[in-house]
């Protein structure tokens, strides 16, 4: 399916739109001269760790524990994320250090 010209022109302003709306509706919603409300900061505080956890259990959900490589590949990786986050409390190198590693498990040693 080819779109014209107008249909293209819509979708790029539309979309432009969209992220100008998410980029200046912050600042509408909570000016500077009114405190952030408590459930924004309690959000603040709660939806880093679910996030966290929700990644998990979805990057977690198609390992096989019954049949090789039972699930050595994630572990490992779980274990490199562990020890790189306390080693330099760093979440960027934390989760490309894991990923790194976990895509060479799979596609050399266990693959």
């Amino acid at each position: 399916m080819y779109l014209t010209g107008t249909q293209t022109l819509i979708i790029i302003l539309s979309v432009a739109a969209g992220a100008a709306l998410t980029r200046f509706l912050p600042f509408l919603i909570f000016p500077d001269n009114r405190g952030v409300p408590p459930y924004i900061i309690d959000l603040g505080r709660m939806l880093p760790p679910a996030m966290m956890g929700l990644l998990v259990v979805y990057c977690l959900k198609d390992a096989t524990v019954t049949a090789s490589p039972f699930g050595i590949p994630e572990l490992i990786a779980i274990a490199v994320i562990i020890v790189l986050h306390k080693w330099k409390n760093n979440v960027l190198l934390s989760i490309g250090g894991s990923t790194v590693v976990f895509m060479l498990l799979k596609q050399t040693v266990f693959s």
